[in-house]
Parts: structure tokens; sequence; C-alpha cells
């Protein structure tokens, strides 16, 4: 079923001079479809537009960008009752340099197949490590999805073996920022805490939908900048991520965590709000 679409129609290249291999210059979401239907669309193309407006990107129109998802759905060979959507919009194509001269903003939906996860993870969690790999700060980019994910590649390339899900990174003045693919919270006894993204990271739409859960059912979420000791001194810790929805963390390299009951009664939230993996 993997397949890209630009316009609805398929694609198996893209121009020599496009700007987003040559420079990352680009942002892109990537949707979980579920039941054939993309979710939380519209937060992701509302990111996506606050991303394009960041990188002083001409956004294309939200109906247009809703069409070609629409298309590329609809023209899918494969089953898309569990599927991956990816959305990538681009600088576009032009001459040499970093200056966009002449380069007209292009679009490309991807959709794939997804694997779901073992019901076994959301029943008694994750193994995580910590990574070495360092974020550099540059609130510029910070909260939003750029096409350059290298920081990401060198922590996700840190370790091999199987059993470890995810790696928790840090940034350059030591705060814990996010997973190489997913964002992290602490469930304190008091209130849940997540990190500031305000200098870099990914603020992720699981994310967003995790605090405006718990925050409507009366659970105090605080943002705020987390050093190392918090997390050395937590004992339960989940993860968020578009794909996966929420996962409770099992392990911290070589410590035992636990699974706090509201991380449950969160988890059981989102389950009745149509992501019902998350219940397994």
């Amino acid at each position: 079923m993997s397949a890209w679409f630009a316009n609805g129609d398929p694609v198996t290249a893209v121009p020599a001079d496009e700007r987003a291999w040559q420079y990352g210059d680009g942002l892109f979401e990537t949707i979980a479809v579920r039941a054939g239907v993309p979710r939380l669309l519209e937060w992701h193309l509302e990111r996506l537009g606050s991303g394009c407006r960041r990188l002083g990107i001409e956004a294309p129109a939200v109906g247009r960008l809703e069409a070609d998802v629409a298309a590329a759905l609809e023209a899918a060979t494969g089953n898309t009752d569990f599927a991956v959507l990816k959305l990538v919009v681009t600088a576009g194509a032009g001459p040499r340099g970093y200056a966009r001269r002449d380069a007209r903003p292009g679009s490309f939906v991807g959709i794939f197949p997804a694997t779901p996860l073992d019901p076994s993870m959301y029943r008694h969690g994750v193994v995580v490590r910590q990574c070495s790999t360092r974020l550099a700060r540059q609130p510029q980019l910070a909260g939003i999805k750029s096409l350059n994910r290298l920081e990401q590649v060198l922590a996700r390339n840190e370790w091999t073996d199987p059993s470890i899900f995810e790696g928790l990174t840090y940034d350059t003045a030591g705060k814990l920022i996010c997973g190489t693919m997913s964002n992290v919270f602490i469930s304190g006894p008091h209130s849940i805490l997540t990190p500031d993204l305000s200098h870099c990271g990914v603020s992720g739409i699981m994310r967003r939908k995790l605090v405006e859960t718990a925050r409507q059912a009366g659970l105090a979420v605080e943002v705020t900048d987390l050093d190392p000791a918090v997390v050395d001194s937590a004992t339960s810790l989940f993860l968020t991520n578009s794909q996966f929805g929420v996962l409770p963390v099992r392990r911290l390299d070589e410590r035992e965590l636990d699974v706090d009951p509201t991380v449950r009664q969160l988890m059981s939230l989102l389950a009745e709000d149509g992501f019902p993996e998350i219940a397994c």
C-alpha cells in the first residue's frame, strides 16, 4: 500500500532541485488513519499552517490539503482501516543556494500500512532509555515538524536492542524535551508534568489531546522545565504520539517504574473518545 501522491496523482520521484531534500526546507505531519479516517486532521493542518508561517513558506489552502488527503486515501490500493498518512509541504524546487529564489511550494501525501502495537505494551508499559544526543535550542523551529530530523536520527541510532521502545532526549541546556518520536509526561501525586517546548522539540498533536483531556477531567497539567534530577526521581512516566496514542513506561534504563492510576484514567478517557487501541 505504500504510495505517494501529489494533487491526487501517484508520484514516484521529486525534482532534483527540490529544496526539501537538498536543505530539509519544509514541514511534515504524520497522521493516524483509522477506519479510513485521518485522525485529528484539523489539528495537524493547524500545526502545519503555523509551521509554514514560521518558516516563511506559503501554506497551501486548507481546503486543497483536505482534498489531496481525501484523494490519496481514495486512490490507495491497500487497506486504510489502520494506516499512516504523511503530509509533506516543501518550499519547492529552485536554483541552488539557501535563498528561495523562484521556488514554488509543493505538497505530497504518502500512505503507508501501520503496524499495531502488542496490546501488552498498553497494559504493562514499554522500556525506555535516556539518549546522549542533545537537541539544539532554536526557538524559531521549536514546536513545529520541520523536515530536518537529523538530531532524532542520531538519537535513535544510539541503540539496537529491540526491547527498547523509545529514547528520551535532553537539550543543550540539560532540560528534558521529548522522545525521539514521542512526547513525554511525568505523572506525579499532585499534577502531570510535561516539558516546556519553547526552545526546541515538537509540540505533538497527541500531547495536545492528552493535555486537553486531562484538564477537562479536572487534572492539573504543568508545562515546565524538567531537569534530569526530576526524571531520576519520577516514579511514573508515559509517552504520547499520534500513531500509538498513550503508552505507560515500565522501565527507564535499569529502573522499574509504576503505572500511575492517573495514567490509566487518561487512557480510559481517550479510549472512550475515539482511541480504542489505548484500551488494550
